[in-house]
């Protein structure tokens, strides 16, 4: 029985361990406005564009094949959800993925708003 409590096993830990600041380059701002219930997905996925992106954006792309909300993301990938966020407009920002737009896209737009709440009239009771 070996004993691996030595310092091999404490460096494979701490390599398994990136500070998200490292992940997003020090940013936490976004340039699309990304709400946790924002849905994403891969509009055509390309297999070498997934091979050349960070391992972390990679899982992203690959996940976004089906489309997943932010929060997903950052439960299944178990990360933090700011570093979602950034890793996501940069791939959108790429053309990578596609941001589906939520009711709070269209809250200045009366004619949309219209419509949403006629077929909400429509519901059955």
């Amino acid at each position: 029985m070996s004993n691996d409590s030595g310092p091999g096993r404490q460096q494979r830990m701490r390599s398994k361990r990136i500070r998200p600041y490292t992940l997003t380059g020090g940013r936490t701002r976004t340039r699309y406005d990304l709400l946790v219930e924002s849905l994403i997905s891969v509009p055509h996925y390309d297999p070498s564009l997934s091979d050349s992106l960070m391992p972390e954006s990679r899982k992203l792309y690959e996940r976004a094949r089906t489309r997943v909300s932010i929060a997903e993301l950052s439960v299944l990938l178990e990360m933090p959800l700011g570093v979602v966020r950034v890793l996501v407009s940069d791939l959108a920002a790429q053309g990578a993925v596609y941001i589906h737009p939520t009711a709070h896209a269209y809250q200045h737009d009366r004619n949309v708003l219209e419509r949403i709440l006629d077929g909400l009239k429509r519901l059955p009771v």
